[in-house]
């Protein structure tokens, strides 16, 4: 792969075995809640790892696709409840039931 190709080129290849990982449970489409003990907000990051925005903590989202980084780090690029997308979450601040 060339150098140039953004962190997240390969996680649209990776959506399937990430959700075989993770389980039947959580699938693209699952409506999640982005969780953080830590913080009261939650970073939402562009292809790059760019912070582009933020979610509040505990709020609901829905997952688009999942995927993992160059380093196999798991993320998620996930949407608003009213269906904005909003980029991707660190897979780790996502608790789905």
């Amino acid at each position: 792969m060339s150098g140039k190709l953004a962190p997240f080129a390969g996680l649209t290849l990776a959506a399937a075995a990430a959700a075989a990982v993770w389980g039947a449970a959580e699938l693209s489409g699952d409506r999640c809640t982005a969780m953080d003990a830590t913080s009261a907000s939650i970073a939402i990051r562009d292809q790059h790892k760019k912070v582009i925005g933020a979610v509040e903590n505990g709020q609901a989202v829905v997952v688009q696709r999942y995927g993992k980084d160059d380093h196999g780090k798991p993320w998620a690029y996930v949407s608003s409840a009213g269906g904005k997308r909003l980029g991707w979450l660190y897979r780790e601040f996502i608790r789905c039931s």
